[in-house]
């Protein structure tokens, strides 16, 4: 029989081909996640092609959201940042096709995939190979989630790494003990969060959860140590996973929203 890398249906992530689909989706099992009531179900990236597509907007200058409709798995939002160095992909979608390819081709490919946790790793390892064999920079501390492993994975490890143009990866930990975000000194200075730090609907505060569709909250030692992680950078907008961004004053949201929790916990 055939090998296949099935994808879960309910969090997006592909794994390893294999001859049938697997029992059990690991990520989904987790606390942080969900099972299906319905139960564990599976797709390839073939049917997602033909039933979704992918939409690319520029939200600011040099930056770029990608996301599926309809939307497919948690429904997060992909970021392509452009930068001299090199563009990287912040996060990932489960849908990749020839159109989005080309499309993000003519703004110059992908050098690198950044993952904020395990729920956006989604199929990184075909954006990998769609663009040369992009390198996918994963936090250490999140490696047992990775489902596929055949392709130029690298795993980073302390507080931060910088990249190129001044680009860091920052491990704020909270949601996942590897959760990290982005931070650009491009645009007066901008942090691509995923969902490590929640943008609001409000798109003035920001929330911090252990897991988001189970409401877990975080204990108060992790709001600081994201508060903390991020101290050391000046930053004027802040884009989540889902389409909602803080676009001036990101500095002063963060911090309103942590005073906002520890008064929770006084």
């Amino acid at each position: 029989m055939p090998l296949t890398p099935h994808i879960c249906t309910t969090c997006g992530v592909q794994y390893a081909p294999t001859a049938t689909p697997p029992l059990q989706c690991k990520i989904c099992e987790d606390d942080r996640q969900y099972v299906n009531p319905k139960g564990q179900s599976w797709t390839t990236l073939a049917d997602l092609n033909h039933q979704h597509k992918n939409i690319i907007e520029q939200v600011a200058p040099n930056l770029y959201t990608i996301y599926t409709e309809p939307a497919f798995g948690i429904g997060q939002r992909a970021h392509l940042l452009i930068t001299p160095g090199g563009n990287i992909l912040w996060d990932c979608i489960s849908n990749i096709d020839e159109e989005t390819i080309a499309e993000v081709n003519k703004l110059g490919g992908i050098k690198a995939i950044a993952l904020s946790h395990p729920h956006y790793f989604s199929t990184i390892v075909e954006w990998s190979k769609a663009f040369g064999d992009a390198a996918i920079y994963v936090n250490a501390l999140d490696e047992e989630w990775l489902a596929r492993r055949d392709a130029p994975i690298h795993l980073w490890q302390g507080d931060e790494i910088t990249l190129w143009d001044n680009i860091q990866l920052i491990c704020c930990g909270g949601h996942f003990p590897g959760g990290s975000v982005l931070y650009s000194p491009q645009n007066d200075g901008l942090l691509l969060v995923g969902d490590v730090i929640q943008v609001s609907p409000d798109l003035k505060t920001v929330s911090f959860m252990y897991s988001y569709p189970n409401l877990i909250p975080l204990p108060k030692k992790d709001i600081l140590q994201i508060q903390k992680s991020i101290s050391g950078v000046v930053y004027q907008a802040m884009y989540g996973a889902f389409g909602r961004y803080i676009l001036n004053d990101a500095m002063r949201a963060m911090a309103f929203s942590v005073e906002r929790y520890l008064r929770i916990f006084e």
